[in-house]
């Protein structure tokens, strides 16, 4: 996991704060979610091979924040690239994605640019998108299967 220094991320409450995304700073605004049970735990990785697990990759960028109606997470001093972001809303708090059956999540999930799930888990390429020297704000819908 990055630094503290490199990766700083900060839950902000609802409770009205502009938006003051400055240069090299993704900001994700989490809707729709379920609960306000558990953590949210984010992922944004640049390596395609592995998203969504990108925990696999010790320069992803990752946090684990509170769960709220609505959550925003910032992720600050982040390098120029394609990155994709996993979501996963751990209501238990456990560390996993749980699942029914095997396969179901049981628990919510979400991804950038609200990448669809069919049958599997999206592709990198349904939820990459580019960070430049401009700031990034993105709204990502929590989704529940069941």
């Amino acid at each position: 996991m990055k630094g503290a220094g490199v990766l700083a991320a900060s839950l902000l409450s609802s409770a009205g704060f502009a938006s003051s995304a400055s240069a090299n700073e993704v900001e994700i605004t989490i809707t729709d979610m379920r609960s306000e049970k558990g953590v949210v735990r984010a992922c944004m990785t640049t390596k395609e091979k592995i998203f969504p697990k990108c925990r696999k990759d010790p320069e992803s960028y990752r946090t684990v924040v509170p769960a709220g109606k609505t959550v925003t997470i910032r992720f600050k001093d982040v390098k120029p690239g394609d990155y994709a972001i996993a979501l996963l809303h751990d209501e238990n708090d456990n560390g996993k994605a749980d699942r029914a059956l095997g396969m179901m999540p049981k628990e919510g999930y979400g991804f950038s640019r609200d990448a669809p799930v069919r049958m599997a888990p999206p592709k990198f390429k349904d939820a990459v998108f580019e960070l430049g020297s401009e700031p990034k704000q993105l709204t990502i819908k929590m989704r529940y299967f069941l």
